[in-house]
């Protein structure tokens, strides 16, 4: 599909997207539950219906309610296999690394593949870590697809989280269900500590007793055994800061956006773009059920700024978007976290908005970005990277003329919504 973007000022108020990692994460604590499920506000990203397939292949039961909240009755994985003995996480990195531990809970032997760039993103930390957990596995040379077979056996373990934090998510939530004493993981380097946060908070929420100990270990507690609950636990997803930040952006350089359905108190990683956004100089207004954001009046200029996106990688697509308005050089720094997403996002940032006229610097684990040129008409491509079609998108409201987005459905993966509710803040953009 292709997307065309017409120059356009902006205007008006959205309810942010459901939290794609706050999904993924409710889904595998639903399957591993106790009794029924009720979760509210479910997002429907296609990553989000890759982990509700999991885990209805893992013998969970979902029933869509009127509301449009999903009804979801977990099961002992002791005794549920995968449909065919095979599971696809789609194209979701934390679906990969968090459903894997999970699946390993049975004994039954379960193949585990995806789909687009999720084949060639490596996977070597399940070849090393499983078979210390008891999980004989067979992968493809450290890359998907990968066969294992358990039962996973907790133990006291030692994991290297440079890479990402997902697998210790995984592993936490597979943790949690099967241990029957007190075990800990150990962590060595860890990245994105905010996901992690997010990950206790919904294990907290389902009743698991997990202790923090200063983000370099995790001591697991058995979950107290309780008879099967008669009332629903009810979990609601919140608004994601992820696929917002794309929003607040927009109102920063384009007009005037309310944002609602954000939790100024989450733990989600990507609220840190309200740092920037107040560094910048764009008018701010940070409300418990809104975000409003607008422009600065006719003549004002946006502040270059220094940002540190390590923790938060996700926010470098939205951050090079908004520093190509503000007038100097604005420095990210946590460029080596981009080189496993869905592409090599430094090098697709720099090459996709150098075709719109705006110049980044690569040196070392610092992404320079030369801002205030003025973004010119272009045709770029997302290269199938959803926050890649997002941000192209987000320039071009200011452009000097139309910008065309090739492969422009990439957005489905975390937003679906999003170019409709582009169009409802008044931007005019068709479709190929």
């Amino acid at each position: 599909m292709i997307a065309r973007i017409v120059p356009s000022m902006i205007k008006g108020t959205i309810h942010a997207p459901a939290s794609k990692s706050g999904m993924q994460r409710a889904c595998a604590a639903a399957l591993l539950q106790d009794g029924e499920t009720i979760i509210h506000n479910p997002g429907t990203s296609n990553d989000d219906k890759a982990a509700l397939e999991v885990i209805k292949n893992l013998g969970a039961t979902i029933i869509p309610q009127q509301d449009g909240s999903l009804l979801i009755m977990g099961r002992d994985l002791n005794v549920v296999s995968a449909t065919n003995g095979e599971l696809s996480c789609g194209e979701s990195g934390l679906g990969i690394r968090m459903f894997a531990p999970v699946a390993a809970l049975t004994a039954l032997p379960i193949t585990i593949n995806g789909e687009g760039s999720l084949l060639t993103r490596p996977m070597n930390f399940f070849d090393e870590i499983f078979p210390q957990l008891g999980i004989e596995i067979d992968s493809n040379y450290g890359k998907l697809p990968i066969k294992i077979k358990g039962p996973l056996q907790p133990k006291d373990i030692t994991i290297d989280g440079s890479l990402s934090s997902q697998f210790l998510t995984g592993l936490l939530f597979a943790f949690g269900k099967a241990a029957t004493k007190q075990v800990t993981i150990t962590v060595i380097n860890l990245k994105s500590t905010p996901y992690i946060d997010l990950t206790l908070k919904v294990m907290q929420d389902f009743g698991y007793d997990v202790v923090n100990n200063n983000y370099h270990s995790f001591t697991i507690n058995p979950k107290p055994q309780t008879s099967t609950p008669l009332n629903p636990l009810h979990y609601t997803v919140e608004g994601d800061w992820s696929g917002a930040s794309f929003l607040l952006v927009a109102g920063a350089i384009a007009g005037n956006i309310i944002v609602e359905g954000l939790d100024v108190f989450s733990t989600q990683a990507d609220k840190k773009i309200l740092e920037a956004l107040r560094d910048c100089g764009c008018i701010l207004s940070i409300q418990e059920k809104c975000i409003d954001v607008a422009c600065n009046p006719l003549g004002a200029v946006l502040k270059p700024f220094h940002f540190n996106a390590t923790d938060c990688p996700d926010l470098f697509p939205p951050l090079v978007a908004l520093a190509a308005y503000c007038n100097g050089k604005t420095v990210l720094e946590g460029v080596s976290r981009l080189a496993h997403k869905e592409s090599d996002r430094a090098i697709t940032l720099q090459q996709e908005f150098a075709k719109m006229g705006i110049q980044i610097d690569l040196q070392d684990d610092l992404m320079i970005v030369h801002g205030g040129t003025g973004i010119q008409a272009a045709t770029v491509h997302s290269r199938h990277d959803h926050r890649i079609a997002m941000a192209c998108a987000i320039a071009a409201l200011g452009a000097d003329g139309e910008v065309i987005i090739e492969e422009a459905q990439a957005i489905n993966k975390s937003y679906p919504d999003f170019y409709d509710h582009l169009k409802k803040l008044g931007v005019t953009l068709f479709f190929n």
